[in-house]
C-alpha cells in the first residue's frame, strides 16, 4: 500500500524536475540586452565578441556572458592634499564622466575599469595641479579640466573607456592664505580707487582749463558765470546781498597804482 503510494506521487510529479530544467536551459539560452547594455561572450575561455541589444542566443555551460553597461558614470574623485608648484598647500577634490566604448576591452584589458579609473584620475589630479602654480589653478580652470581630460582619456583609451569630461570641484585653501588673498584683494581695490580718483582730477583739470580758455576769449562768459554762482549762493532764508560789480569799472583803479608803482 505505502508502494503504491509512492508510485502514484512520483508519476504525478514526475514531470516537475524535467520542466524546470528546461525552463533554465532556456532563460540562459535567450538573452534579451537592453539598449544600454552589451553581453561580452567567452566561448570555452575564447573571446567571441559583444552582443546586442535585443535578444542574444548564448550556448549554457560552454558560453559566458559578462554584462557591460554603456551609460555614462559619475566618478567622484576624493579629496587629494597636493602642493602647487609655488609651494601652497592645498585640498581639491573633481568629477569624472566616462563611458564604455569598446564593451570587450573594458573586460579583457582591465579587471576593474571603474576602479582603475578612479586610481588613474586621483593621481593625475595631483600630478596635474602640483605642476602648476596657485594663481594659475585659481585663474585658469577651464584649462586645467582641459588638461586632465586629454590625460586620462588617452590613459583609458586602451580600456575602451571615453572620458568626456573631467570639472575641478572644491579648491580649499589654508586660512593663512586666505588671509592674504584678502589683504592682496583689497590693497588692489585701493589702488584702483586711487587711479581712478586722478583720472577724475585729471579730467576735472582739464574741463576747468578749457572752460578758462573760453572765458579769456569772451568777457561776456565771465561776466554770466558770475552771476550763476551769486544766484547759486543766494537763497530764500539768507540776509546777505550780492551786488555784482563789473571788472571793467576797477581797471582804471588798478591801471593807476601800477603807474605809481
Amino acid at each position: 500500500m505505502y508502494f503504491d503510494a509512492t508510485q502514484m506521487i512520483f508519476s504525478a510529479f514526475g514531470w516537475v524536475i524535467p520542466a524546470i530544467f528546461v525552463i533554465y536551459l532556456i532563460s540562459h539560452t535567450f538573452r534579451v540586452v537592453p539598449e544600454y547594455r552589451r553581453l561580452v561572450i567567452f566561448r570555452l575561455g575564447r573571446l567571441i565578441g559583444s552582443k546586442g541589444p535585443g535578444l542574444v542566443f548564448v550556448i549554457p555551460f560552454i558560453d559566458r556572458a559578462v554584462t557591460t553597461d554603456l551609460r555614462t558614470l559619475t566618478l567622484d574623485v576624493p579629496v587629494q592634499e597636493v602642493i602647487t608648484k609655488d609651494n601652497v598647500p592645498i585640498k581639491v577634490n573633481a568629477v569624472v564622466y566616462f563611458r564604455v566604448l569598446h564593451p570587450s576591452n573594458s573586460v579583457t584589458e582591465v579587471e576593474n575599469y571603474i576602479l582603475a579609473t578612479s586610481l588613474l584620475a586621483q593621481t593625475t589630479l595631483r600630478s596635474v595641479i602640483g605642476s602648476a602654480e596657485l594663481d594659475e589653478v585659481l585663474s585658469s580652470r577651464e584649462k586645467i579640466n582641459e588638461e586632465l581630460q586629454v590625460i586620462i582619456d588617452d590613459r583609458t583609451d586602451a580600456w575602451g573607456i571615453k572620458v568626456s569630461a573631467v570639472e575641478v570641484k572644491e579648491l580649499e585653501l589654508p586660512d593663512g592664505m586666505k588671509r592674504a588673498m584678502a589683504r592682496q584683494a583689497e590693497a588692489e581695490r585701493e589702488r584702483r580707487a586711487k587711479i581712478i580718483a586722478a583720472e577724475g582730477e585729471l579730467q576735472a583739470a582739464e574741463k576747468l582749463s578749457e572752460a578758462a580758455r573760453q572765458m579769456e576769449t569772451s568777457n561776456i562768459t565771465l561776466q554770466l558765470r558770475y552771476l550763476q554762482t551769486v544766484r547759486e549762493m543766494a537763497s530764500e532764508r539768507n540776509t546777505t546781498t550780492f551786488f555784482p560789480i563789473p571788472m571793467d569799472i576797477l581797471t582804471p583803479f588798478i591801471n593807476r597804482a601800477k603807474n605809481k608803482e
